[in-house]
């Protein structure tokens, strides 16, 4: 009989089968730190008398098997895939927008090697990065310029300190609005040096309001979309075509923030950007990771003139996305560009999915999971949310899958779930777990019904 209390020297561990795989995934000298701390943890806890093993294992075969855990424990990165069943579409926490199937093949035929990034293939010189998506966005809004920065924060900030430093901007108190991460629009206009123009009241804002507020240190009104709130009852709030008629008089130029960044029609109601240039805005800012279902980007489309100003300004090289961004953002924009979006673009598909679509997955996952392990699924009625403060207000109906298991609470079930790999992050609706298809991909509800069987 082998004694416990006997640990082999490091070498001796080493000589083991199972290390040679690992020193050819974390390398040599992270396996053998490994072993010297998983030997002297057990060393330590021998010597207190708080540890013994079951007699098949060996002191050996106790070091190896910490080691292991501790090597796939430091290695592991802290990014990780999950699964969003929460039913909200556009979800911040969970990494808003997956990327459609044709960004993520842009991404590994661009990711390994080098690309011409700023590179003029034509002239066989330097170029700029800024013309990367400049065309496909220009086709898809109707606008004259474009350019991409890293968020749509940015994208405002930029605007706002290329276009109207030491200068006033003139908006709506109604729209003095703070988003998710304390991101504050007087704030921005500060960090801009821009100076703020307040006109009307939090409920209504005439086109009289602006006209009065316009001088000469005018350089921009700034109108911004409410993306995270609504105001209703007695409000007034101009059209755009009349701001923009505005500013036409007077040679003042008309910016927008639309937030979500909506290219097509969508059961959210969003604004879509081709209208608000159709309408005549100078300059339109919006996300690229929200409802226009790319990657994290800030992208402003608008007028030659003023587009140049902004990539012109040193805030644009700080602020500046490089090749993956720009690789799997064109790639979602030729989607909508071919007319594949409702179906290739994730975020799109989920908004445009019906309920009968779902209730049929849902029915279909629910009598699967029924056979596993005791557990209980209920399909009933709820709502799904659009998310990523876009369309507040608006729900879409669905069908949840609601879970119960004898013996276990709600908050049982929820960190079950949670802890599961990939994790699958559900939510708690009337004190019970409930999952919405309409924010799983397809392929993922063979996983939930894997998991459930464990």
């Amino acid at each position: 009989m082998a004694n416990f209390r006997v640990i082999p020297s490091i070498e001796e561990l080493r000589q083991h089968p199972s290390i040679a795989p690992l020193e050819a995934r974390f390398g040599r000298e992270a396996v053998v730190s490994a072993l010297r701390d998983a030997a002297a943890e057990l060393r330590q806890a021998l010597a207190a008398g708080k540890r013994e093993e079951a007699i098949e294992r060996t002191a050996g075969e106790t070091v190896l098997r910490d080691a292991a855990a501790r090597l796939a424990s430091g290695f592991r990165p802290s990014l990780r895939r999950v699964i969003n069943a929460t039913g909200v579409i556009v979800h911040t926490n969970l990494g808003r927008a997956p990327l459609a199937d044709a960004a993520l093949a842009r991404l590994r035929e661009l990711g390994p090697g080098y690309s011409n990034l700023e590179y003029d293939l034509e002239r066989g010189s330097r170029g700029s990065r800024t013309v990367h998506a400049e065309a496909l966005l220009t086709r898809l809004t109707g606008a004259e310029a474009a350019a991409v920065v890293n968020n749509n924060a940015s994208a405002t900030l930029l605007m706002l300190a290329a276009l109207a430093t030491g200068r006033e901007v003139i908006i709506s108190r109604g729209e003095l609005v703070e988003i998710g991460g304390g991101f504050r629009i007087p704030d921005v206009l500060a960090q801009s040096r821009a100076l703020l123009r307040e006109v009307g009241t939090t409920n209504r804002t005439r086109v009289a309001d602006y006209a009065a507020a316009l001088g000469e240190r005018t350089a921009l009104i700034l109108r911004v979309h409410p993306s995270n709130f609504r105001i209703e009852g007695f409000t007034e709030r101009p059209s755009l075509e009349s701001l923009v008629a505005l500013g036409r008089q007077f040679s003042v130029p008309v910016v927008e923030d639309l937030g979500s960044g909506a290219v097509i029609p969508t059961v959210t109601g969003e604004p879509v950007v081709s209208a608000s240039i159709g309408a005549g805005a100078d300059v339109v800012c919006f996300s690229g990771d929200k409802l226009l279902g790319g990657p994290q980007a800030g992208i402003l489309v608008g007028s030659r003139a003023l587009l140049q100003k902004i990539r012109s300004h040193p805030l644009m090289r700080a602020l500046r996305v490089d090749k993956l961004t720009y690789a799997a953002l064109e790639a979602t924009l030729i989607e909508y560009l071919a007319g594949r979006a409702r179906e290739t673009v994730p975020v799109v598909r989920m908004l445009s999915l019906t309920i009968e679509q779902i209730d049929a997955r849902a029915r279909s996952l629910a009598a699967r999971i029924h056979a596993r392990r005791g557990w209980q699924a209920e399909i009933v009625d709820g709502r799904s949310a659009i998310g990523g403060g876009s369309a507040p207000g608006i729900e879409l109906p669905t069908r949840l899958i609601a879970l119960s298991r004898a013996n276990d609470s709600a908050e049982d079930i929820e960190r079950f779930l949670r802890d599961a790999d990939p994790p699958i992050i559900a939510r708690i609706h009337d004190d019970r777990v409930v999952i919405d298809l309409r924010t799983v991909a397809p392929g993922e509800d063979d996983i939930i019904a894997d998991v459930l069987s464990r």
